[in-house]
């Protein structure tokens, strides 16, 4: 088999974000080199480390001083979920890269079907989870929100995708020229536009760690969607306003007639001032939190502060 690697002289990159993964780190290691060992190609597997408190760097270090293929950055901080793994693909040298969370919950044995479908020529493929055993309230939510977003985004985005896939250099070239500070990845690779294959699993539950996602990380996610890749929320506040404006003016009418025609016996009364009041207030705080996002997003891409700041890097 090593004769057959240096003969086809091709790289693949395997790129896996870690964040206090102690529990996971090594069986990771060797379920992807096992994978890899059957594969015509050589490869480097290069961990991203955010800023873990837990033992997560040192396993890594104990690994990578055996193993010369497995790589590791150390961030200076920990900067989120969406910036440090699309970094560590940006620092990929391989012909295609991969992604491949460290919780296992996207099985390793997937990087043997991401390359099949490479070869059989697609630069983008995309690992999606019609079915998942993690809770049934949150596997519902979250694909309420793909039904949402795949409805309202300018382009067509890949319902129940992970995030785990495989890209070609191709496509790492293009993220390169990008420079976007925080970047919707999964809707990236769709503005990008080459055909996605697609494959399918199973998701299981993670079995060692706890999970980082919490509901402020999924809002995070699910709000970068909407702003980076439809404008349908503007447009619906901007409708919206006109027609309740339209519909207030309308009842102020009605009112005004119904006092002109019962001078004295119409009463306009409290509780259609409240309801109206408190209505209204509602709306506009809501519209407010709308725009908010949009500029929250737009103050981001005009800071331009890098994607992550290094401390410390192995095997490069």
């Amino acid at each position: 088999m090593t004769d057959v690697k240096m003969a086809n002289n091709k790289l693949i990159s395997i790129v896996t974000p870690c964040y206090n993964e102690e529990d996971n780190i090594e069986e990771l290691y060797q379920r992807v080199a096992e994978v890899m060992a059957a594969q015509p190609y050589d490869y480097e597997h290069i961990c991203i480390d955010n800023c873990s408190t837990d033992g997560t760097i040192r396993k890594i270090k104990e690994i990578a001083a055996h193993d010369k293929r497995l790589k590791l950055i150390v961030n200076a901080r920990n900067f989120g979920h969406i910036r440090s793994p699309y970094y560590g693909i940006l620092q990929s040298r391989g012909d295609a890269c991969v992604l491949i969370a460290s919780d296992l919950q996207d099985p390793p044995e997937m990087i043997a079907e991401f390359i099949k479908k490479w070869e059989q020529g697609y630069k983008t493929v995309l690992a999606v989870k019609p079915e998942s055993e993690e809770s049934q309230f949150m596997f519902r939510l979250r694909k309420a929100y793909y039904r949402l977003i795949g409805r309202i985004s300018e382009v067509p985005l890949v319902k129940n995708a992970t995030g785990a896939g495989l890209f070609d250099r191709a496509v790492v070239d293009i993220l390169r020229s990008i420079q976007d500070p925080y970047p919707y990845f999964r809707g990236l690779l769709c503005e990008i536009g080459f055909p996605i294959a697609l494959v399918p699993f199973k998701q299981p539950r993670r079995r060692g760690g706890i999970t980082k996602n919490n509901f402020y990380t999924l809002y995070d996610i699910a709000m970068l969607g909407i702003t980076n890749h439809s404008k349908v929320p503007l447009r619906l506040m901007a409708i919206s306003g006109f027609l309740l404006s339209f519909l207030s003016l309308l009842v102020a009418l009605i009112f005004f007639i119904a006092k002109l025609v019962y001078w004295d016996s119409f009463q306009l009364g409290t509780a259609p001032l409240l309801i109206g009041v408190f209505f209204f207030g509602a709306i506009q705080a809501f519209f407010i939190g709308v725009l908010g996002e949009y500029i929250g997003s737009i103050h981001t891409q005009v800071r331009n502060l890098p994607l992550v700041v290094e401390i410390e890097r192995v095997n490069f």
